[in-house]
Protein backbone atom coordinates (compact mmCIF):
# COMPACT_ATOMS: atom_id res chain seq x y z
CA UNK A 1 0.00 0.00 0.00
CA UNK A 2 2.73 2.37 1.04
CA UNK A 3 4.69 1.86 -2.59
CA UNK A 4 1.40 2.49 -4.21
CA UNK A 5 0.75 6.07 -2.63
CA UNK A 6 4.47 6.76 -3.13
CA UNK A 7 3.83 5.79 -6.99
CA UNK A 8 0.77 8.16 -6.80
CA UNK A 9 2.66 11.37 -5.39
CA UNK A 10 5.36 10.39 -8.04
CA UNK A 11 2.62 10.89 -10.80
CA UNK A 12 0.77 13.43 -9.62
CA UNK A 13 0.61 16.38 -11.80
CA UNK A 14 0.88 20.16 -9.93
CA UNK A 15 0.70 22.17 -13.88
CA UNK A 16 -1.59 24.88 -14.38
CA UNK A 17 -2.04 27.19 -16.92
CA UNK A 18 -2.76 31.23 -16.00
CA UNK A 19 -3.29 33.31 -19.60
CA UNK A 20 -1.45 31.14 -21.74
CA UNK A 21 1.37 31.45 -19.24
CA UNK A 22 2.46 27.77 -17.68
CA UNK A 23 3.45 27.32 -14.42
CA UNK A 24 5.09 24.06 -12.87
CA UNK A 25 2.66 24.63 -9.97
CA UNK A 26 -0.07 26.80 -8.57
CA UNK A 27 1.89 28.18 -6.03
CA UNK A 28 2.33 32.07 -6.11
CA UNK A 29 3.95 33.89 -3.01
CA UNK A 30 1.82 36.97 -2.98
CA UNK A 31 2.56 40.87 -3.24
CA UNK A 32 3.87 41.95 -0.03
CA UNK A 33 4.60 39.42 1.58
CA UNK A 34 7.87 38.62 -0.69
CA UNK A 35 9.46 41.74 -1.59
CA UNK A 36 11.66 41.07 -4.63
CA UNK A 37 12.65 37.72 -4.00
CA UNK A 38 16.29 38.25 -2.44
CA UNK A 39 15.88 37.51 0.99
CA UNK A 40 14.13 34.09 0.70
CA UNK A 41 16.39 33.35 -2.18
CA UNK A 42 18.48 33.15 0.90
CA UNK A 43 16.81 30.48 2.45
CA UNK A 44 15.94 27.61 -0.87
CA UNK A 45 15.96 28.06 -4.71
CA UNK A 46 13.12 30.55 -5.72
CA UNK A 47 12.55 28.36 -8.91
CA UNK A 48 10.43 25.76 -7.10
CA UNK A 49 7.44 28.27 -7.31
CA UNK A 50 4.99 28.28 -10.08
CA UNK A 51 5.88 32.72 -9.71
CA UNK A 52 5.72 35.33 -7.29
CA UNK A 53 4.06 38.76 -7.36
CA UNK A 54 6.80 41.24 -6.14
CA UNK A 55 6.30 44.10 -4.10
CA UNK A 56 3.67 46.64 -4.95
CA UNK A 57 5.09 49.06 -6.89
CA UNK A 58 4.21 52.77 -7.94
CA UNK A 59 5.13 55.44 -10.08
CA UNK A 60 7.19 57.34 -7.95
CA UNK A 61 9.21 56.06 -4.27
CA UNK A 62 7.48 55.83 -1.66
CA UNK A 63 8.59 55.65 1.98
CA UNK A 64 5.80 54.70 3.41
CA UNK A 65 3.17 55.27 6.59
CA UNK A 66 5.24 56.05 10.00
CA UNK A 67 5.80 53.06 12.31
CA UNK A 68 4.32 50.98 13.98
CA UNK A 69 3.28 49.34 10.74
CA UNK A 70 2.73 46.32 12.40
CA UNK A 71 0.46 44.57 14.80
CA UNK A 72 -0.20 40.76 15.61
CA UNK A 73 -3.36 39.10 16.50
CA UNK A 74 -4.55 35.74 16.75
CA UNK A 75 -4.58 33.65 13.51
CA UNK A 76 -3.58 36.43 11.59
CA UNK A 77 -1.79 39.98 11.56
CA UNK A 78 -2.56 43.88 10.33
CA UNK A 79 -0.05 45.61 8.52
CA UNK A 80 -0.19 49.38 7.48
CA UNK A 81 3.45 49.22 5.22
CA UNK A 82 1.89 52.04 3.13
CA UNK A 83 3.12 50.82 -0.28
CA UNK A 84 6.60 51.36 0.21
CA UNK A 85 9.32 50.60 -2.94
CA UNK A 86 11.95 52.11 -4.60
CA UNK A 87 9.36 53.10 -7.77
CA UNK A 88 8.73 51.83 -11.36
CA UNK A 89 12.07 53.33 -12.89
CA UNK A 90 14.15 51.35 -10.12
CA UNK A 91 12.15 48.52 -9.91
CA UNK A 92 12.63 48.30 -13.96
CA UNK A 93 16.82 48.98 -13.96
CA UNK A 94 17.82 47.69 -10.54
CA UNK A 95 15.39 45.09 -9.09
CA UNK A 96 14.38 43.25 -12.09
CA UNK A 97 17.90 42.50 -13.10
CA UNK A 98 18.52 41.21 -9.15
CA UNK A 99 15.53 39.07 -9.95
CA UNK A 100 16.50 37.53 -12.97
CA UNK A 101 19.76 36.30 -11.50
CA UNK A 102 17.83 34.18 -8.52
CA UNK A 103 14.33 33.69 -10.46
CA UNK A 104 14.59 31.59 -13.75
CA UNK A 105 10.66 31.76 -14.84
CA UNK A 106 8.14 34.79 -15.67
CA UNK A 107 7.32 36.72 -12.51
CA UNK A 108 3.97 38.74 -11.54
CA UNK A 109 4.97 42.13 -11.66
CA UNK A 110 2.03 44.29 -8.94
CA UNK A 111 1.25 47.64 -9.92
CA UNK A 112 -0.44 50.03 -7.83
CA UNK A 113 -1.24 53.29 -8.69
CA UNK A 114 -3.48 56.71 -7.09
CA UNK A 115 -4.80 58.19 -10.31
CA UNK A 116 -5.88 56.63 -13.65
CA UNK A 117 -2.75 58.02 -14.97
CA UNK A 118 -0.52 56.08 -12.59
CA UNK A 119 -1.40 53.00 -13.68
CA UNK A 120 -1.41 53.43 -17.20
CA UNK A 121 2.03 54.99 -17.31
CA UNK A 122 3.23 52.24 -14.64
CA UNK A 123 1.90 49.20 -16.38
CA UNK A 124 2.88 50.45 -19.69
CA UNK A 125 6.69 50.75 -18.23
CA UNK A 126 6.64 47.03 -16.70
CA UNK A 127 4.96 45.63 -19.72
CA UNK A 128 8.28 45.48 -21.81
CA UNK A 129 10.19 43.97 -19.72
CA UNK A 130 10.89 40.16 -20.94
CA UNK A 131 10.44 38.55 -17.06
CA UNK A 132 7.14 39.86 -16.68
CA UNK A 133 4.68 37.14 -17.11
CA UNK A 134 1.27 38.78 -15.80
CA UNK A 135 0.70 42.40 -14.93
CA UNK A 136 -1.10 42.36 -11.47
CA UNK A 137 -3.32 45.44 -11.10
CA UNK A 138 -4.18 46.11 -7.44
CA UNK A 139 -6.69 48.73 -7.40
CA UNK A 140 -7.32 48.44 -3.88
CA UNK A 141 -5.46 51.67 -3.28
CA UNK A 142 -6.89 54.98 -2.31
CA UNK A 143 -8.69 57.42 -5.31
CA UNK A 144 -6.58 60.42 -4.25
CA UNK A 145 -8.41 62.56 -6.89
CA UNK A 146 -11.84 61.48 -5.93
CA UNK A 147 -11.57 61.72 -1.91
CA UNK A 148 -9.52 58.92 -1.00
CA UNK A 149 -11.83 55.94 -2.46
CA UNK A 150 -10.79 53.01 -3.48
CA UNK A 151 -10.71 52.35 -7.11
CA UNK A 152 -11.90 48.67 -6.25
CA UNK A 153 -14.59 50.00 -4.34
CA UNK A 154 -16.97 50.83 -7.14
CA UNK A 155 -17.32 49.16 -10.22
CA UNK A 156 -17.11 51.78 -12.16
CA UNK A 157 -13.46 53.29 -10.97
CA UNK A 158 -12.83 49.90 -11.60
CA UNK A 159 -13.41 49.30 -14.88
CA UNK A 160 -12.05 52.91 -15.93
CA UNK A 161 -8.69 51.62 -14.89
CA UNK A 162 -8.57 48.03 -16.19
CA UNK A 163 -9.94 49.26 -18.96
CA UNK A 164 -6.88 52.39 -19.02
CA UNK A 165 -4.23 49.63 -18.48
CA UNK A 166 -5.33 47.10 -21.07
CA UNK A 167 -5.20 50.14 -23.85
CA UNK A 168 -1.49 50.15 -23.04
CA UNK A 169 -0.53 46.85 -22.57
CA UNK A 170 0.13 43.39 -24.29
CA UNK A 171 0.72 40.95 -21.59
CA UNK A 172 -1.89 39.24 -19.25
CA UNK A 173 -3.74 42.24 -16.90
CA UNK A 174 -5.15 40.52 -13.55
CA UNK A 175 -6.84 42.77 -11.13
CA UNK A 176 -6.25 42.41 -7.41
CA UNK A 177 -9.80 43.02 -5.84
CA UNK A 178 -10.58 44.56 -2.22
CA UNK A 179 -12.86 42.61 0.10
CA UNK A 180 -13.51 46.12 1.30
CA UNK A 181 -16.53 45.95 -0.54
CA UNK A 182 -20.64 45.45 -0.54
CA UNK A 183 -20.84 43.20 -3.77
CA UNK A 184 -17.56 41.93 -5.09
CA UNK A 185 -19.04 40.35 -8.04
CA UNK A 186 -20.24 43.38 -9.51
CA UNK A 187 -16.61 44.84 -9.42
CA UNK A 188 -14.96 41.20 -10.19
CA UNK A 189 -17.29 41.86 -13.78
CA UNK A 190 -16.92 45.34 -14.45
CA UNK A 191 -13.31 44.30 -14.67
CA UNK A 192 -14.09 41.44 -16.99
CA UNK A 193 -15.97 43.44 -19.27
CA UNK A 194 -13.36 45.87 -19.40
CA UNK A 195 -11.08 43.48 -20.88
CA UNK A 196 -9.25 42.01 -17.42
CA UNK A 197 -7.39 39.22 -18.45
CA UNK A 198 -8.08 37.52 -14.80
CA UNK A 199 -8.43 38.20 -11.20
CA UNK A 200 -6.75 38.10 -7.77
CA UNK A 201 -8.44 38.19 -4.87
CA UNK A 202 -8.91 39.06 -1.98
CA UNK A 203 -6.84 41.45 -0.89
CA UNK A 204 -7.04 42.34 2.89
CA UNK A 205 -9.85 42.67 4.89
CA UNK A 206 -9.56 46.24 7.43
CA UNK A 207 -8.67 45.63 11.06
CA UNK A 208 -7.12 47.32 13.57
CA UNK A 209 -6.12 46.88 17.36
CA UNK A 210 -5.49 49.00 21.02
CA UNK A 211 -2.73 48.80 23.05
CA UNK A 212 -5.13 48.17 26.42
CA UNK A 213 -2.23 49.93 28.62
CA UNK A 214 -1.81 53.22 26.82
CA UNK A 215 -5.64 52.87 25.27
CA UNK A 216 -4.07 53.67 21.54
CA UNK A 217 -4.54 52.01 18.70
CA UNK A 218 -1.52 49.96 18.13
CA UNK A 219 -0.80 51.08 14.30
CA UNK A 220 0.32 54.68 13.86
CA UNK A 221 -2.24 54.65 11.01
CA UNK A 222 -4.73 53.21 13.23
CA UNK A 223 -6.14 50.89 10.91
CA UNK A 224 -4.27 48.50 8.67
CA UNK A 225 -4.82 45.26 6.48
CA UNK A 226 -5.89 42.18 8.30
CA UNK A 227 -4.02 38.90 6.84
CA UNK A 228 -3.59 35.46 7.97
CA UNK A 229 -5.57 31.70 8.78
CA UNK A 230 -8.17 33.87 9.93
CA UNK A 231 -9.57 35.73 6.82
CA UNK A 232 -9.42 32.04 4.62
CA UNK A 233 -13.37 31.67 5.26
CA UNK A 234 -13.91 34.96 3.48
CA UNK A 235 -11.33 34.83 0.83
CA UNK A 236 -12.48 31.00 0.14
CA UNK A 237 -16.37 32.80 -0.05
CA UNK A 238 -15.27 35.49 -2.63
CA UNK A 239 -13.22 33.30 -4.96
CA UNK A 240 -15.90 30.55 -4.98
CA UNK A 241 -18.90 33.77 -5.78
CA UNK A 242 -16.50 35.39 -8.65
CA UNK A 243 -15.53 32.21 -9.97
CA UNK A 244 -19.45 30.86 -10.69
CA UNK A 245 -19.64 34.57 -12.52
CA UNK A 246 -17.05 35.59 -14.71
CA UNK A 247 -15.29 33.24 -16.95
CA UNK A 248 -11.77 34.61 -16.79
CA UNK A 249 -9.49 32.95 -14.45
CA UNK A 250 -8.89 33.78 -10.36
CA UNK A 251 -6.02 33.59 -8.22
CA UNK A 252 -7.01 33.33 -5.17
CA UNK A 253 -5.36 35.00 -2.22
CA UNK A 254 -6.03 35.31 1.69
CA UNK A 255 -5.04 32.63 4.43
CA UNK A 256 -3.63 30.09 2.99
CA UNK A 257 -1.24 28.12 4.57
CA UNK A 258 -1.17 24.57 3.95
CA UNK A 259 -1.68 22.35 0.76
CA UNK A 260 -5.09 21.30 1.82
CA UNK A 261 -6.32 25.24 1.64
CA UNK A 262 -4.66 25.58 -1.70
CA UNK A 263 -6.32 22.08 -2.75
CA UNK A 264 -9.51 23.99 -1.28
CA UNK A 265 -9.18 27.28 -2.84
CA UNK A 266 -8.71 25.43 -6.27
CA UNK A 267 -12.39 23.60 -5.71
CA UNK A 268 -13.55 26.69 -5.33
CA UNK A 269 -12.80 28.14 -8.57
CA UNK A 270 -9.14 29.33 -8.87
CA UNK A 271 -6.01 28.43 -11.16
CA UNK A 272 -3.92 29.68 -9.04
CA UNK A 273 -3.49 29.98 -5.16
CA UNK A 274 -1.20 33.37 -3.69
CA UNK A 275 0.23 32.78 -0.32
CA UNK A 276 0.86 35.54 1.80
CA UNK A 277 1.32 36.23 5.98
CA UNK A 278 2.40 32.70 5.94
CA UNK A 279 5.47 33.61 4.54
CA UNK A 280 6.44 35.95 6.82
CA UNK A 281 5.87 33.48 9.75
CA UNK A 282 7.24 30.76 7.86
CA UNK A 283 10.29 31.46 5.33
CA UNK A 284 10.45 27.82 4.18
CA UNK A 285 6.05 27.87 3.63
CA UNK A 286 5.67 28.25 0.22
CA UNK A 287 8.49 25.24 -0.61
CA UNK A 288 6.84 23.54 2.14
CA UNK A 289 3.30 23.93 0.85
CA UNK A 290 4.48 22.54 -2.65
CA UNK A 291 6.32 19.85 -1.61
CA UNK A 292 3.27 18.83 0.27
CA UNK A 293 0.68 18.72 -2.65
CA UNK A 294 1.61 15.51 -4.15
CA UNK A 295 0.63 14.12 -0.32
CA UNK A 296 -2.29 15.50 -0.43
CA UNK A 297 -3.44 15.00 -3.68
CA UNK A 298 -2.64 11.35 -3.07
CA UNK A 299 -4.82 11.26 -0.19
CA UNK A 300 -7.80 12.74 -1.84
CA UNK A 301 -7.42 10.91 -4.86
CA UNK A 302 -6.53 13.85 -7.38
CA UNK A 303 -4.15 13.42 -9.95
CA UNK A 304 -4.35 16.78 -12.04
CA UNK A 305 -4.38 20.07 -9.85
CA UNK A 306 -6.50 21.53 -12.82
CA UNK A 307 -9.04 19.03 -12.94
CA UNK A 308 -9.97 19.96 -9.66
CA UNK A 309 -10.54 24.33 -10.66
CA UNK A 310 -14.05 25.46 -9.74
CA UNK A 311 -15.42 21.26 -9.29
CA UNK A 312 -17.36 22.41 -5.53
Amino acid sequence: MNAQHKDTERTCDLSVELSGLKLDNPIVPASGTFGFGAEFAEFYDLDILGSFSFKGTTREARFGNPTPRIAECRDGMINAVGLQNPGIEAVISQELPRMARIFHKPVVANISGFSVEDYAYCCERIDKERQVGIIEVNISCPNVKHGGMSFGTVPESAYEVTRAVKAVTTKPVYMKLSPNVTDIVSIAKACEEAGADGLTLINTLLGMRIDVKTRKPVIANTMGGFSGPAIFPVALRMVYQVAKACRIPVMGCGGVATARDVIEMMMAGATAVQTGAINLRNPYASKEIIEALPAEMAKLGITRLRDIIGVA
